[in-house]
């Protein structure tokens, strides 16, 4: 699957974290929807209530979309508008990818700043939850905070590397990483099967030995 992470450690590095942390929400979603259903099924035919399932999935949905942008961003999943995209010349297509990874680095620091005032405001405050729980709001707070962090690491890096590659004038290349998928990427990265985009040349005809019919009569 094509990244637009540059290749090296630290990308790797970025790339297994990513790879991790999404791995961990989805055990956990699947957790969460037994959870859930053990819940409905408790209320509605036992007369109990495991008390804070609702506040749990609240916190998790949180937490689960600030990681999934970094995941999405490193397997260049993030939806792009490119019907216009492909009409501009090779220069104009690199600027305009370059200014999409740059704008949405700014994005996630953007995103990153807010949510380490809030959780250093729910540290100030001493905030709790509302709910039979009380959880102090700083624990899921610093998940969620640590999501967008990976995804302003994430975004960083990426835009370290098109900005080399732009001031370096491989705008193709940009294009390349930075770009909308194409229709076979996007096969690729769903099903993990390369398509080869060349024609392979066709194997000549195997030679086939034809026997000439006989006139004679046999006896």
């Amino acid at each position: 699957m094509k990244t637009l992470l540059p290749p090296g450690r630290t990308s790797r590095a970025l790339a297994a974290a990513t790879d991790t942390a999404a791995l961990a929400c989805g055990w956990w979603l699947i957790a969460l929807s037994v959870f859930t259903c053990i819940e409905m099924l408790g209320r509605k035919v036992f007369g109990f209530s495991l008390q804070g399932v609702d506040e749990i999935g609240s916190y998790t949905y949180a937490i689960v979309g600030s990681i999934g942008f970094a995941h999405t961003l490193v397997s260049r999943s993030h939806t792009r508008v490119d019907f216009l995209l492909s009409r501009f010349p090779t220069r104009m297509r690199s600027v305009l990818n370059l200014s999409a990874i740059l704008s949405l680095t700014a994005l996630a620091a953007l995103c990153g700043w807010r949510a380490l005032h809030v959780m250093l405001e729910s540290i100030d405050l001493r905030a709790t939850a509302s709910t039979p729980l009380a959880t102090p709001m700083w624990m899921p707070q610093a998940i969620w905070l640590a999501g967008y962090a990976l995804f302003a690491a994430v975004s960083l890096w990426a835009a370290f590397y098109a900005l080399r590659l732009f001031v370096r004038g491989d705008h193709a290349k940009v294009n390349d990483i930075f770009g909308p998928q194409t229709l076979d990427e996007e096969i690729e990265a769903e099903t993990e099967l390369h398509l080869h985009t060349e024609e392979t040349p066709a194997a000549p005809p195997a030679a086939v030995a034809i026997e000439e019919p006989r006139l004679g009569v046999q006896a």
